[in-house]
């Protein structure tokens, strides 16, 4: 059994259970103005958390594409990823703990046939202050099933103060056993929703011998210390709360949310906590071998090297495909980051320059029977891929030029400024590694402290940036949000009408102050252009279309004119948003009785005119062949 088996698996095993199998959403999340990459199983799902109906029912199962990318620095050990598949089961008010919990270790003992002595369970400690009480349930379920095994199931209290107890089951506070996008409970924005949850860990053996050499050695080993012994392969949110200016409440509805990592669990089937050694890695692992001539597992450095080439080249050929191409703004900035990152690591182990595509062409392989879609894209991807090492390569040419004037004057033994190290990283790209490297074959000092402090100063001011372009709040439902998503469907159809049917949409972003609506054409919107779309968005919002949706198949959208990325997210059955006469055909004409038909989740308002006029601000070029437009409503 290999990791793509076990995804296969999971799917038909809650299928099994009446569960609607839906495809991956983008890992460019839609209409979340706060985060740049998908980053959970959870994030596309908020909408029917909260209560939204999903075309598929109220038990939905996926495989989430996921990119994150705070992970970037922790790269490199044996089980931090920047891309990830997150497995994931959904019941949206329907199933809850009596349940997922018993399918869930059913799963795992039964189906993957992981061995129940190596499993730990932690569950939440409850909080007074929130009125929230202790996940004593859960526990007791878990012990219920454990003993059912043969498997003694001891609860305890406290771990991280007394260790492990002889136990199996053990309680946390927030910090670890509860769960929303924002983290523990006084994070959360106001209308997040977030719940206990349980989670499941792998113990991968040696006694306490990782524990021993470990930063923790002098602290208490439990299964949440990070000391090595414990992976963490799966967790049940029951998502039960939302929080209000007055506190938290229950939400309408009790919602069930498992996410479990694929790499964890294959990682588990194997017993090896490296998850570079599961099948998901072995080609593209041997594609390095070949490449470099050297095997992983020798020398620390190279080990080193190998992890951040398979993780960051594989999230890069997953970040293109969505449509992230290398650039310097937004998710385009971090694709170019850990691409660029992968070249130099790839430099380390003595690979040649342009060998970066034979790994990309690996990953797709790999990854092309899961999703069809890297095939189909290859030569983009790869094309995008050979481009930026073009480039890079340039840079770091003009890097050891700067390099060598900044250390001129500089006599053995003297130090590199930390603000020269940081201009060659800011203003050419130059990865402190390679400024490291080079100080110390000449002989020179370099303060890495006073660095990495002033990339913190950095990476501070970039949130507060991003903060203030993206407010909002999380999953921003309110008014004007609402009728900046539906002014997008009026953009959309108006876009097609004035540029041909090629304007389809690439991505949208949405916060309560303005519309970003990125789409297909290869020129630059001339004035007449522009406002020949302005007028017809404005003549559909003076018209006071209503705004409707139905539910209906994929080929029953198709044969009613609906735009929109079929199949992309919602599977089999689509949400459908019409403007106008929901039994008309879609025209964006001026006074027509049906002005768009477009598939979305939601939420839109009910009738246009209350969305006012819609302005142009800006309109230029995304990347190769993609214009964005910047819109408000005024």
């Amino acid at each position: 059994m290999n990791a793509h088996d076990i995804r296969e698996l999971y799917l038909n095993y809650f299928k099994d259970k009446g569960h609607k199998i839906v495809p991956s959403a983008s890992i460019l999340p839609e209409n979340d103005p706060t985060t740049l990459f998908t980053g959970s199983g959870m994030q596309p799902m908020v909408p029917y958390l909260l209560g939204e109906s999903h075309p598929g029912g109220t038990r939905i199962t996926d495989s989430q594409k996921c990119i994150r990318t705070q992970d970037i620095e922790e790269v490199g050990d044996n089980r931090h990823t920047t891309f990830f598949e997150m497995l994931g089961n959904w019941s949206l008010g329907d199933y809850f703990k009596q349940e997922q919990i018993p399918w869930m270790f059913d799963f795992l003992t039964n189906i993957v046939g992981l061995d129940p002595k190596n499993l730990y369970i932690t569950c939440f400690r409850g909080n007074e202050e929130l009125q929230i009480a202790k996940d004593v349930e859960s526990a007791e379920l878990w012990k219920k099933l454990f003993e059912e095994k043969g498997v003694e199931a001891n609860i305890a209290d406290f771990p991280e103060k007394n260790g492990m107890q002889d136990a199996r089951i053990f309680y946390y506070d927030e910090s670890k056993n509860w769960w929303s996008r924002a983290g523990v409970p006084n994070n959360m924005p106001v209308g997040e929703p977030g719940g206990p949850d349980t989670e499941m860990f792998w113990d991968f053996g040696g006694a306490l011998e990782l524990h021993k050499v470990s930063e923790w050695k002098d602290e208490p080993c439990h299964v949440n210390c990070d000391c090595g012994r414990f992976l963490e392969i799966g967790n049940n949110v029951f998502m039960e709360y939302q929080k209000t200016e007055n506190g938290f409440v229950p939400l309408s509805q009790k919602n069930v949310d498992f996410g479990g990592g694929l790499e964890r669990i294959a990682a588990a089937k194997i017993h090896n906590p490296d998850i570079f050694m599961t099948e998901l890695f072995t080609p593209i692992r041997t594609t390095l071998e070949q490449l470099s001539g050297k095997v992983y597992g020798e020398g620390e450095k190279e080990v080193y090297a190998f992890r951040v080439i398979m993780d960051h080249l594989r999230g890069v050929t997953f970040m293109i495909l969505d449509g992230a191409e290398p650039s310097n703004k937004d998710q385009g900035y971090f694709t170019r980051r850990m691409l660029r990152r992968a070249i130099r690591f790839i430099d380390t182990l003595g690979i040649e320059s342009g060998k970066c595509t034979d790994v990309i062409k690996q990953v797709i392989d790999t990854y092309k029977q899961a999703y069809p879609a890297l095939q189909e894209e290859k030569e983009r991807i790869l094309n995008a891929v050979e481009k930026e090492e073009e480039k890079f390569r340039k840079t770091l040419s003009a890097g050891m030029k700067k390099f060598t004037e900044i250390t001129a004057s500089l006599k053995t033994g003297e130090k590199v400024e930390t603000k020269d190290a940081f201009d060659l990283y800011q203003s050419f790209g130059f990865p402190f590694e390679i400024t490291k490297e080079l100080a110390e074959e000449g002989g020179f000092t370099i303060d890495e402290e006073a660095f990495k402090k002033e990339m913190q100063k950095h990476q501070n001011m970039s949130r507060e940036g991003a903060a203030q372009k993206f407010k909002g709040g999380m999953s921003d439902h309110s008014d004007m949000s609402v009728k900046y998503h539906t002014a997008t469907h009026l953009l959309h159809a108006a876009l097609l009408e004035v540029l041909g049917p090629q304007a389809t949409q690439k991505g949208s972003n949405i916060t309560p102050e303005r519309l970003r609506f990125d789409f297909v054409h290869g020129e630059k919107l001339t004035d007449e252009e522009k406002k020949k779309v302005e007028d017809l968005v404005n003549a559909a919002i003076k018209e006071d279309y209503s705004v409707s949706f139905k539910e209906m198949t994929v080929e029953e959208a198709k044969e009613k004119g609906a735009i929109g990325l079929f199949g992309d997210k919602y599977g089999d059955k689509v949400k459908v948003y019409t403007v106008g006469d929901p039994n008309g055909a879609p025209q964006a004409h001026l006074g027509a009785k049906t002005f768009s038909r477009e598939l979305c989740g939601g939420p839109h308002v009910e009738k246009t005119g209350t969305l006012g006029t819609f302005k142009i601000k800006k309109e230029k070029a995304s990347s190769a062949g993609i214009r964005r437009i910047r819109a408000i409503l005024e």
